[in-house]
């Protein structure tokens, strides 16, 4: 069965196009002008991803995102062209999987929506996270490279494992900072950017080009796989 999707902007030219591009890969697509019918056709269709434009007519698009979030836990995507930090922020936590700006490419965004639909398809009782080269066993605790077997602290274990749970999707410093650290840590990010830099040497992954952990500035990290699938360490 294809997926479904549906997208909420008030923006008739950007609906038109992501249906074509998305019924091109194979989606069926509905398109909604305002909030209140985004949330109607979430709630009948019951979709397998929401796209979600932020400026709306009659909702603002963070109270159609809470809105959806008190009875569902569908994948969204924000598509704004609301491009400050803060936004970014408050939409990642209020339970978006991803935020992508406009002006954007359609071929991004493409990949984000594959990303978040591989992810929700993918069993969710797998410990094992891997795309052939990095495993992390979160059953074991044991995350290997190739044949070696990496050792972290129990800190930069806990944020590798927090980000590989939600592969290719946005994790916001706050959320990281309040799991790991605790509550009262939110605003301790010097001690996040130090974890991260460690993980990173460890993983062998390049600062300035890093292949696993990706920097989201000012918002958070993306822990990139991929492929990402339940295999067997000693497979």
């Amino acid at each position: 069965m294809n997926n479904k999707i549906v997208v909420i902007d008030d923006e008739a030219q950007i609906r038109r196009m992501l249906k074509v591009a998305l019924s091109s890969d194979g989606y069926v697509v509905t398109g909604c002008g305002t909030g209140q019918e985004g949330i109607t056709a979430v709630a009948r269709q019951q979709p397998d991803l929401v796209i979600l434009d932020l400026g709306l007519p009659d909702l603002d698009g963070q109270d159609v995102l809470k809105a959806i979030r008190e009875w569902s836990r569908v994948p969204v995507i924000v598509l704004s062209v609301r491009d400050h930090e803060s936004m970014k922020v408050l939409a990642l936590d209020e339970g978006a999987q991803d935020y992508v700006t406009k002006p954007f490419s359609i071929i991004e965004l493409l990949a984000r929506v594959r990303a978040c639909l591989r992810d929700l398809s993918s069993s969710p009782e797998s410990p094992i996270k891997t795309d052939g080269k990095l495993s992390i066993d979160l059953s074991a605790r044991r995350v290997c490279l190739g044949e070696n077997t990496i050792e972290f602290t129990p800190k930069e274990y806990n944020v590798l494992a927090l980000l590989s749970k939600s592969p290719n999707r946005v994790v916001t410093q706050s959320q990281i900072l309040q799991q790991v650290w605790g509550p009262g840590h939110e605003d301790d990010t010097h001690y996040l950017r130090i974890i991260i830099s460690h993980i990173r040497q460890k993983l062998g992954d390049d600062p300035l080009q890093p292949t696993y952990v990706i920097t989201e500035p000012g918002v958070g990290y993306r822990f990139c796989l991929d492929q990402v699938s339940d295999e067997s360490l000693s497979g």
